[in-house]
């Protein structure tokens, strides 16, 4: 009988219950409940899976603070789809993200620290950070301008990439870059989400961030097609890319 973790479950559960007091607290739109949800069920639904896949007995405590910033994800979700039709509250939404940002800079050390580091730790914290990117920058989208919704299709772009190219699926090495940009790109949608900056000092950070990630993605094309000729591709599924690996 395979065995059954716990935490999605919890994840599925704590994120319905978080849904239901933001509904108390600021009444979330049908769209806010459908993609907050959604993102719980597909997240939840795809970490179970690996959990299965790998054969890992024990989540390991990276993995469970990971998870809490998966659930507070679908939070920040369900805000930011609300935001389209309906005000929501901006100070509830950033001290959301917030705490999401803050926990990647814990789940890593964790891992390390209790010795319960895996490739299934890197790529969960990795497809967490890059959908908060992409929820993030949506929210800032109307306000600013299209052109940050970049910010959080660069990562899906480059995966697409990987579907289509057999030499860009290869396994990158380990770069703490990534890491940097991926975590500065968070805190200046954060920044700008918060309202406390200017417009122009808004749009100037979430620019900045955007050019990191172009830079960093780019060199990372660059080094996977000098080796296009060499390189064994992996398949998709287990591509390790953007994201620490814990």
């Amino acid at each position: 009988m395979p065995k059954i973790h716990l935490a999605p479950l919890l994840s599925l559960a704590a994120g319905t219950l978080g849904l239901v007091a933001l509904d108390r607290l600021s009444s979330l739109s049908a769209a806010g409940w459908t993609a907050g949800f959604l993102y719980l069920v597909v997240s939840d639904g795809l970490l179970a899976r690996g959990l299965h896949r790998s054969g890992m007995s024990e989540i390991g405590w990276g993995n469970w603070a990971t998870t809490l910033r998966s659930t507070l994800v679908a939070l920040v979700t369900a805000l930011v789809a609300t935001s389209f039709t309906a005000p929501v509250p901006v100070a509830l939404l950033t001290v959301l993200a917030a705490v999401s940002l803050a926990l990647d800079a814990v789940d890593g050390w964790l891992a390390r620290r209790t010795h319960s580091v895996s490739d299934l730790g890197a790529r969960f914290d990795m497809e967490v950070d890059a959908f908060l990117l992409l929820v993030l920058s949506a929210y800032l989208a109307p306000e600013l301008g299209w052109w940050v919704l970049l910010i959080g299709l660069l990562r899906y772009a480059f995966v697409v990439a990987g579907w289509l190219l057999p030499w860009m699926r290869a396994t990158l090495p380990p770069r703490y870059w990534r890491k940097v940009v991926t975590a500065v790109a968070g805190i200046a949608l954060v920044a700008a989400a918060s309202g406390i900056l200017p417009p122009w000092a808004s749009a100037g950070a979430v620019l900045i961030a955007l050019a990191l990630l172009v830079e960093s993605f780019g060199r990372d094309v660059l080094w996977l097609f000098a080796r296009r000729h060499r390189s064994t591709a992996r398949p998709a599924a287990g591509q390790k890319t953007k994201g620490a690996v814990r």
